[in-house]
């Protein structure tokens, strides 16, 4: 087992990670801005060390920075956690160049999977199921209208390079397209250097469903069953749960089995996930894209698995065996997660960082646990993803899930900052997601509608 791994992240997810190691017996090294000096991630790991301002583009997305940190602490790998560099595969590359390895897939899977052409052909090898679309990239609205006319609407215009709900436009008819796709390239260009876009036809309404897969070096690939993130604005999941209610048992071992294909086809290595889109009505599925890192939502997915998602990333890395089987994971209940952030909601979302006055986490009780790196007196800072918490719950079934979650979110209390707390629980209370009776449109067709009336 490796002796010293750096995190090359912030917040929640860092905190996560060091614990994990913590409980392997393995050492890290934290990294951090300015801004983030006092940050709990710095002070619970072994040591840190200071990599730039507070612009990420200096600090946690500087790879000579961040690499300079691990040489000069030793640190054997190095785990990006989600956002920044888990998903540049010109950091993996450098990180093999300098004898560190990288917690995460190859360079050249990510490549070939994080190009939605790419990865469109592969599955198509792989023999997993993918929407009508282009087959090449698209870099002209006049070609992109062509291709749509051909397809038939609504169709989706997506960021070919693209990621975290950038670059995307929904787009319902031919009027619609030009103004769409120029919008669409112009969002892509600035968040990713390239402009390029991907065409396909729109699955509506539909249920965004995921697979959590594992797998090593020695060609192990298993799922850890699927979560369901339908609940989504702008593109950005709100809330996550596993299992879906929208699956039975033998389309779930369907869906499950082509997550497993996808990622044995590619030669995947360390933990992933297979997105798809389903049709309700029809019962298909189809390829959406691969995440190729932890998710935000992984902790739904361990509570029903039992799996540490974490730990078996650091023990893949270290060229261990999985340590389970497909046979021995036996799926539980059901598990919720609700994402805490530092937002108002009644004023569309706007971000709102400062400091935690008072700060009260839910706790007590089986089957709940809230991951977050707040404490009273920290204050949150304005140049980074405004997630402050996630609220995970574990219940033997769907309707102890919901309650305990409600509960949950009664308790939680951060003073000091406006925060979406009553926003999560007024969803969480509704009644149509108490049945479970919701698809990709619901959030921002039905429920924001009559939550900003209120």
């Amino acid at each position: 087992m490796f002796n010293k791994i750096l995190i090359a992240n912030r917040g929640e997810i860092a905190v996560r990670i060091i614990r994990a190691a913590r409980e392997l017996g393995v050492a890290t090294v934290a990294v951090y801005s300015e801004a983030d000096r006092d940050a709990l991630h710095v002070a619970l790991a072994d040591e840190a060390i200071c990599i730039g301002p507070a612009r990420a583009t200096e600090s946690y997305l500087n790879m000579n920075n961040i690499l300079e940190a691990a040489v000069a602490t030793g640190a054997q790998a190095i785990h990006p956690g989600f956002g920044f560099l888990s998903e540049n595969s010109k950091f993996a590359r450098l990180c093999e160049e300098m004898n560190i390895k990288f917690i995460g897939p190859s360079a050249q899977v990510m490549d070939m999977m994080g190009d939605k052409i790419n990865a469109r052909a592969e599955m198509v090898k792989a023999g997993v199921p993918v929407t009508p679309g282009s087959e090449g990239e698209v870099y002209t609205s006049e070609e992109a209208l062509t291709l749509a006319n051909k397809i038939g609407y609504p169709v989706m215009l997506k960021a070919s390079a693209g990621g975290g709900g950038k670059g995307i436009r929904k787009v319902s008819n031919a009027e619609e397209l030009v103004p769409a796709f120029e919008a669409a390239t112009a969002e892509a260009k600035a968040a990713f250097g390239n402009g390029a876009m991907f065409i396909e036809r729109m699955i509506f309404p539909a249920r965004h469903i995921e697979v959590q897969i594992l797998a090593d070096q020695h060609g192990n690939v298993i799922h850890l069953g699927e979560r369901d993130c339908s609940l989504q604005r702008n593109n950005q999941k709100v809330l996550e749960e596993s299992p879906s209610v929208a699956i039975g048992h033998t389309l779930r071992e369907r869906i499950c089995q082509a997550a497993v294909k996808a990622a044995a086809h590619v030669n995947y290595e360390n933990a992933g996930t297979i997105e798809f889109l389903l049709d309700e009505a029809s019962g298909d599925f189809f390829f959406m894209e691969m995440n190729t890192r932890v998710q935000v939502e992984h902790p739904v997915t361990e509570f029903v698995s039992g799996v540490d998602i974490v730990k078996e990333q650091i023990r893949i890395a270290d060229g261990q065996e999985l340590s389970v089987k497909q046979e021995d994971i036996e799926f539980k209940g059901h598990a919720i997660e609700c994402r805490i952030n530092a937002e108002n909601p009644k004023f569309n979302f706007a971000p709102s960082p400062g400091k935690i006055t008072n700060l009260f986490l839910p706790s007590g009780g089986v089957g709940l646990r809230v991951d977050s790196a707040m404490y009273t007196g920290y204050t949150i800072p304005p140049y980074y993803d405004s997630m402050i918490a996630k609220v995970i719950v574990h219940g033997e079934n769907r309707f102890e899930a919901l309650m305990k979650m409600q509960r949950a979110l009664m308790e939680f209390d951060v003073e000091g900052l406006t925060t979406n707390i009553d926003f999560q629980l007024e969803l969480i209370s509704d009644d149509n997601v108490i049945a479970g009776d919701y698809d990709t449109s619901f959030l921002a067709n039905t429920f924001l509608p009559e939550y900003l009336e209120k």
